[in-house]
């Protein structure tokens, strides 16, 4: 076997390019946290903080609260969702070699959504104990486990004689998201009033429910999701070439896929898991920097989790913001931004879907 070094830099390499745009995301990442934490309904700025601390005064109660109990663990649960989407979405595109792949085909945000219905319209049909112990955490829990669900039973259909294909991971991945969908439409017809209200408020996504408890529950798992996913750069890269030609040049392919897939389940469960359905984060993000900075994932995959969180958080101030001091759903906000992007996309790449 040839070994080939996957992190040589070759002629016309993009790499400085990256290493620029990685360090300005990292500076927007900054700007938009803060400006996260100093726009809102209630008229408290983190400038009245930083002010009070210069002083040596100290916040009114009502505003610390704002402050620290509301504001910043928002901030960063839409840092975490909004990066574990983008990588998830990047990841998936180099595993399928395909731009417009997204977590939502191998079923895990439907099974999610599936788990976060029955929560919504069944969960007081759960016993007693099960109510008392998860209390509000029930339809976080119950989409996380759906996800995973819903991975375990793709992996066990896509992965014969110990080898996973991928053609049939995307099959059997939209079929199983065909049935999940199936599911959730009987559920949402059995659904009375003020579940209906519930179900539509979290499909279309929010981060208005954060809170430590969901970030201490969540975020590790987001986070191992995001520490894990650059470790697979360097059998990305390989899959480019092919499976064939990756096998060839000694890529452990089937390992790579395992990791990928189990990767995308955790970052993408637990995304959805506390802030519900948001869309076209996972497609419109990786395909933008791989246009801007090229497909070495080495670079894709951390641009892509800070420009993840980058939009994430725009979209939240918007949504916060446009019909203040009500709340858009967040889904619609990334909808709208997404949706027109997507189109441009399936347009430059409309000579590979064409049959």
């Amino acid at each position: 076997m040839v070994a080939i070094d996957f992190t040589a830099v070759l002629p016309g390499d993009r790499t400085p390019r990256a290493r620029r745009v990685a360090i300005g995301l990292g500076v927007l990442l900054l700007v938009t946290c803060l400006l996260s934490l100093s726009h809102g309904a209630s008229g408290v700025h983190l400038g009245d903080l930083v002010m009070a601390l210069w002083a040596g005064d100290t916040l009114p109660d009502r505003d610390r609260l704002i402050l620290w109990e509301i504001r910043l663990p928002r901030m960063l649960t839409g840092v975490l969702v909004g990066a574990s989407l983008a990588v998830g979405g990047a990841v998936m595109q180099g595993l399928f070699r395909n731009p417009l792949a997204d977590p939502g085909l191998v079923g895990v945000g439907a099974g999610a959504g599936l788990g976060a219905v029955l929560a919504i319209v069944l969960g007081s049909m759960a016993p007693a104990w099960v109510v008392a112990t998860l209390g509000w955490q029930m339809v976080p829990v119950a989409a996380f486990v759906g996800g995973w669900l819903s991975t375990i039973v793709l992996y066990r259909v896509s992965t014969r004689a110990g080898r996973t294909s991928t053609a049939t991971m995307l099959l059997a991945g939209i079929a199983l998201g065909a049935l999940a969908g199936a599911a959730t439409g009987i559920l949402v017809y059995v659904a009375d009033d003020r579940q209906l209200r519930d179900l539509t408020f979290w499909g279309l996504g929010s981060l208005g429910g954060a809170s430590w408890p969901k970030i201490v529950a969540a975020g590790p798992v987001m986070m191992l999701a995001l520490v894990a996913a650059p470790f697979l750069a360097r059998g990305l890269n390989g899959l480019s070439l092919g499976e064939a030609a990756a096998h060839h040049i000694g890529l452990p392919v089937q390992r790579v896929k395992h990791v990928a897939i189990l990767t995308v389940a955790a970052a993408t469960g637990a995304a959805v898991a506390v802030s519900g359905g948001i869309g076209f984060i996972g497609i419109v993000v990786p395909h933008l920097l791989r246009l801007a900075t090229g497909p070495d994932h080495r670079y894709l995959l951390v641009n892509a989790a800070l420009l993840g969180a980058i939009l994430l958080l725009l979209a939240d101030l918007i949504a916060r913001s446009i019909i203040a001091p009500a709340e858009l759903p967040i889904g619609i906000v990334t909808a709208v931004i997404g949706a027109p992007v997507f189109l441009w996309i399936l347009l430059r790449r409309r000579g590979l879907v064409d049959m």
